[in-house]
């Protein structure tokens, strides 16, 4: 997991930050980002991409993970996802989440393909999430900070279950649209409210 980390330290790099994001498919709520900045590479709690984590396992994690690192977090909302589109506040996200780290990175790693312009060298990394320590750090946090704002929606409007899917197109969160209607925080160009 700090293959990529090590490689850009024997390059020189000193400063290595790691960015990924979470709630690319969901159909509703916002994007999240996180740009993150080991401060140590060891940790006591299991450490994977955060998808591969139960969310106890998640949020103990996280808990230490906070404590140990510098973080930046960008977030998209779902009007501005459908102003311009999933890829473009994906990008937005990312590059919000580095210019809000407080310590600058000297080199970042990105988890996929997407093109940033971050203030530095990069380098992109086909799941990352799961080949590179500070960006499964930063799949973690971002996905711990985008559960607990869909806790929130789940308070705000709880006939949709936001709490378990989170947004997602699971078969519960489908009913509930067809039951009762979509509501602001869809993503209205995401099927099937394009149709």
């Amino acid at each position: 997991m700090l293959y990529h980390e090590r490689k850009a330290r024997r390059l020189g790099f000193r400063s290595i930050a790691g960015v990924d994001e979470v709630g690319r498919g969901s159909l509703a709520g916002p994007i999240v980002a996180c740009a993150l900045i080991l401060k140590k590479n060891k940790f006591k709690n299991n450490i994977r991409d955060s998808k591969a984590l139960s969310a106890p396992a998640r949020f103990r994690a996280f808990d230490e993970i906070i404590k140990n690192s510098f973080f930046g977090l960008g977030v998209v909302n779902e009007t501005i996802i459908d102003r311009l589109n999933i890829q473009e506040a994906n990008r937005i996200a990312m590059e919000m989440a580095i210019g809000n780290l407080k310590r600058r990175p000297d080199y970042v790693l990105i988890d996929g393909n997407i093109r940033l312009k971050p203030p530095c060298k990069c380098k992109n990394v086909i799941k990352a999430d799961s080949k590179s320590l500070s960006v499964a750090c930063a799949s973690i946090v971002a996905k711990v900070i985008r559960d607990r704002m869909m806790f929130i929606y789940d308070k705000a409007y709880p006939k949709y279950g936001f709490k378990n899917h989170k947004g997602y197109g699971t078969r519960a969160h489908f009913k509930a649209i067809n039951k009762f209607g979509p509501i602001s925080i869809h993503r209205r160009s995401f099927s099937p409210f394009k149709e």
